[in-house]
């Protein structure tokens, strides 16, 4: 029977890329097997040359994988009318070094901005540069200043952005900045981990690829680690990206595909809770005498509102906050929360506070932290999905 067209986005986590097992299970099985096997010699030879569709070893695909690929390829070009296919990957970084080492080769440049998730932050500094790969960090809010640099410099190549950023939240205007980059020729990128495919799709935009770490909202429970690339060019994403995963070994496991393949299933039910307990919490700690300053999207006086309002559908899960004492109050706050817990990551159902300048920015340099504002009395929140009433009794408390 053919199944009628999914129109609500909830239908799409729930069905997009699901088969009937044969067995006729509910929910497609955990396939633990490392490889598949053949009716015939000849079946394999067109498996293998890809005359055939099928599963060949599970470093290269397997059932697990490939509907937790389609949803969200589904999800992310949803009502877009956009082909799209994604590759799971083992986790975020691995997804990422996918995305770079498929697109790019030495004497290549990166253009990006500041304020980026630490690991992805220290592979552009650190990791690329010995294989010939440079970024250029700058300022991309300043629109005349970013097309300035990439017109003097042709070896720039890609265009990566993380919008809203870790952990500031800062914004950068996806519609212009990918129209620069079809402009000159760029492969663009975006990182849209905080935002979901629920609150933003980059690809409305014209973006090239979108990246996730699926093991923050996507899974939504913290049981697997995962990351995904989502791109709109099939035959790259058939050949060199596909090629390039399977190189690197970056692969997915069954398991934790399945995990996530659930976890999608309650997507948006869960970001509509989330959305709703951050813009509560934010509205509190912006009047708290003990704070000095919030990050969060939804507040009018976040420099980043009005951009955000135009490519996000709400202003998202995360915030940060900066206490007024620094460091030891930082200290005091997070040694003193009783319901909320103390860990880094995000997009749980339950609220995880941290504090970037010891553990997920450790890496950056205090001097590059201070420039991004990262301060040392920065703390991050990813706002659960608990009662609103627990949630600010115990931040209230904490503060006291």
């Amino acid at each position: 029977m053919k199944q009628a067209p999914l129109t609500g986005f909830s239908s799409v986590c729930v069905h997009a890329g699901h088969e009937q097992d044969p067995q006729y299970a509910h929910l497609t099985p955990i396939y633990a097997s490392s490889t598949y096997v053949y009716d015939s010699a000849e079946q394999g030879m067109h498996r293998f040359s890809g005359k055939e569709d099928g599963y060949i070893y599970t470093r290269w695909d397997s059932p697990n994988f490939r509907e937790a690929e389609e949803k969200i390829a589904a999800l992310e070009g949803f009502g877009l009318s956009l082909p799209l296919k994604a590759k799971l990957h083992a986790s975020g970084m691995g997804a990422l070094s996918t995305l770079f080492f498929s697109n790019l080769t030495a004497g290549d440049k990166v253009i990006s901005h500041y304020s980026l998730y630490g690991g992805t932050d220290e592979m552009l500094r650190k990791t690329l540069p010995p294989l010939g790969i440079e970024t250029i960090f700058i300022d991309m809010q300043d629109l005349n200043k970013t097309e300035e640099i990439i017109k003097a410099d042709p070896s720039i190549k890609m265009m990566y952005l993380e919008t809203p950023a870790n952990p500031t939240l800062k914004c950068v205007d996806l519609e212009a900045l990918c129209g620069l980059a079809q402009q000159y020729k760029l492969i663009s990128a975006v990182d849209n981990t905080f935002a979901t495919p629920y609150l933003q799709q980059p690809f409305a935009y014209g973006t090239d690829y979108v990246f996730h770490s699926t093991t923050k909202f996507l899974n939504g429970h913290g049981t697997a680690i995962g990351g995904v690339l989502v791109g709109k060019d099939i035959e790259m994403m058939r050949g060199p990206v596909e090629k390039m995963a399977r190189m690197l070994g970056a692969n997915s496991n069954p398991f934790d595909s399945f995990l996530l393949t659930q976890g999608i299933k309650t997507l948006e039910v869960r970001m509509e809770r989330h959305c709703h307990n951050a813009m509560e919490v934010a509205g509190f700690l912006d009047g708290h005498p003990a704070v000095a300053r919030v990050n969060y999207l939804g507040l009018a006086d976040h420099p980043d509102f009005m951009i955000a309002s135009r490519q996000m559908k709400h202003a998202g899960a995360m915030l940060s906050f900066e206490l007024k004492d620094g460091l030891e109050a930082g200290k005091r706050f997070i040694d003193r929360l009783q319901m909320c817990l103390r860990a880094v990551s995000l997009g749980t159902c339950d609220t995880l506070i941290c504090h970037p300048a010891s553990m997920t920015h450790y890496s950056v340099p205090k001097e590059l932290r201070e420039k991004y504002d990262i301060t040392d009395g920065l703390i991050r929140v990813s706002v659960g999905i608990e009662s609103v009433t627990d949630i600010l009794n115990d931040i209230e408390q904490a503060l006291a």
